[in-house]
């Protein structure tokens, strides 16, 4: 993996700003103003685009996309086929994985987890030890916490 830096301004980024690490110039877009901060790592095959913000201890990889407004960071991981669009954040210590898809303005953190192919979107928040799985949907203004559990083809959403 490589250490990444900035080749122009943008955001809070100044062109020759030292980022975090990428496995090739495929894992982050050059087109857009999205940046890897810290000892952020995006490999394998994923990609981080458009407005995006990749920081702290981070992991992006496999097929994963970060994309739109959305932010990563912490210790988060995203990984497999997972997407994290829109306003979306994924923080602390979360876990999103496999085709999984977050949008909106979801909010996944302190170690949820979000897997399988399973969607979290609107304002729907994951938090806690709680873990949204198969193919369920948390949509709406929907809180899953604590142990919470949704799995199959379960769907919440208030």
């Amino acid at each position: 993996i490589y250490r990444i830096r900035a080749l122009k301004d943008f955001a809070d980024v100044k062109k020759g700003d030292i980022g975090g690490f990428v496995e090739s110039e495929e894992n982050l877009s050059q087109d857009d103003d999205c940046w890897i901060y810290d000892n952020a790592i995006a490999c394998d095959h994923s990609k981080v685009s458009d407005h995006t913000e990749v920081s702290g201890n981070v992991i992006v990889r496999g097929n994963a996309r970060v994309c739109g407004n959305a932010i990563v960071r912490d210790y988060a991981k995203v990984r497999g086929y997972a997407k994290v669009s829109g306003n979306a954040r994924v923080c602390n210590n979360a876990i999103v994985c496999d085709h999984t898809e977050v949008s909106g303005n979801a909010l996944i953190y302190n170690h949820a987890e979000v897997c399988d192919n399973a969607k979290v979107s609107g304002n729907a928040i994951v938090r806690g030890y709680a873990k949204v799985r198969g193919y369920a949907k948390v949509r709406g203004n929907a809180i899953v916490s604590a142990n919470d559990e949704v799995y199959g083809n379960d769907e919440i959403e208030r």
